[in-house]
């Protein structure tokens, strides 16, 4: 099974420009940024079962993911 790659640019490519500037401008934004994509390494790791967990943690993990990810395009948006 080939993993689906959900890094922020990736799902997001019409705010390439924006995700940069934010990074560097917002700490906030940066901060949600880095926890995003930490989040996205250990669901990538959970669908590769490189680190096996429940199926409930892998979904709260993708459920806290999902909210991240609302806030930053929010955020993106409103910019």
């Amino acid at each position: 099974m080939s993993i689906e790659h959900h890094d922020l640019v990736h799902e997001l490519p019409e705010f390439r420009d924006q995700i940069h500037q934010l990074k560097m401008e917002n700490d906030h934004f940066a901060k949600l940024f880095d926890e995003y994509h930490q989040l996205t390494k250990d669901v990538e790791r959970m669908e590769a079962e490189v680190e096996p967990v429940c199926t409930k943690t892998e979904e709260m993990y993708k459920r806290k993911r999902l909210q991240l990810k609302d806030e930053l395009y929010s955020m993106l948006r409103d910019n």
